[in-house]
């Protein structure tokens, strides 16, 4: 996120230099530039700069881009209170929309400085991002045809005996993979948005995905509906649970570590819990945010 100034005496000096030479620049030119755009992001910098780019996935209840184009959702809003804090007005944000699979390579790539997804902390995602401490914890849903004929309550009835579909880059894909589907069985999609078609026309029996976002789906077509009572699944004797939190380029630590002061100061105030409460989020659910760190979540 680096802005360069190249000068523009540098062709001159290439006419005078033999080929080999030329090209032994032009390479030495694009590391340079390479490193500096890898360079780490402070939020001075941001400052100075005059915005902040944030990702996210289009997904419903966390961040999302309404009929009007507005961006909503609790991770969204979230965002733009704690940025507030640091002085960034909300206005200086840009929203960059994305698949959820592009989140972390575009971090890597420095195309966006954080993002707002509510993606799960798991250690081999810390091994290439840095994270926030949580700002959400939450349990799994699933998404079936309406009537449930099948009688699915669990992955891992799915699992003995149907296909299931899952977000690309989700965490339900290891989950699937832990309770043994078969990769012909798993059906990958690229947004949350495609989940409801997927399940009316039958080209996957489930769809699965976090808890809140599995009952915003079942709200918007009479086609589909959640697959209640739900079990939670069970992978190596866990009950499978997750938190979400905010990520950055893994040397944006200075920008990261800014905005989680100002982030745990927000947790502790009821207006962080009345704004997950309007997003559909169970009092149990914001309850258990503060029950996991980072560090622990990483390490695990």
């Amino acid at each position: 996120m680096t802005h360069l100034k190249i000068s523009k005496t540098a062709p001159a000096v290439a006419r005078f230099l033999p080929a080999g030479r030329i090209a032994s620049v032009a390479a030495a030119l694009s590391l340079f530039l390479s490193a500096q755009l890898a360079g780490a992001v402070t939020l001075e910098e941001v400052k100075a700069r005059g915005y902040i780019t944030i990702a996210i996935a289009n997904e419903m209840p966390g961040s999302y881009t309404d009929p009007n184009g507005e961006v909503k959702g609790s991770e969204a809003d979230v965002a733009r209170r704690v940025l507030e804090k640091l002085g960034i007005k909300p206005e200086n944000i840009q929203w960059v929309v994305t698949t959820f699979g592009s989140l972390i390579p575009g971090l890597q790539a420095n195309r966006f400085d954080m993002t707002a997804a509510g993606m799960a902390i798991r250690p081999e995602r810390c091994e290439k991002v840095i994270y926030s401490e949580p700002n959400s914890s939450y349990g799994e849903g699933m998404l079936v045809i309406k009537g449930n004929p099948r009688n699915f309550h669990s992955y891992e009835d799915v699992a003995q005996q149907g296909k299931i579909a899952i977000m690309a880059g989700a965490d339900q894909l290891r989950m699937m993979q832990a309770l043994g589907v078969p990769n012909e069985n798993i059906i990958t999609i690229a947004a949350n948005a495609d989940a409801i078609s997927a399940v009316a026309t039958g080209r996957a029996d489930a769809y699965a995905a976090a808890a809140s976002t599995a009952a915003d789906l079942a709200k918007k077509s009479d086609k589909v509906e959640l697959a209640t009572p739900f079990q939670d699944p069970v992978i190596d004797g866990k009950i499978q649970r997750s938190w979400g939190a905010f990520s950055f380029n893994k040397e944006s630590a200075d920008l990261r570590d800014k905005f989680n002061e100002a982030l745990l100061e927000f947790r502790k105030t009821d207006e962080f819990k009345q704004l997950l409460l309007g997003y559909g989020y169970l009092p149990e659910s914001i309850a258990a945010i503060p029950d996991k760190t980072t560090k622990e979540l990483c390490s695990n």
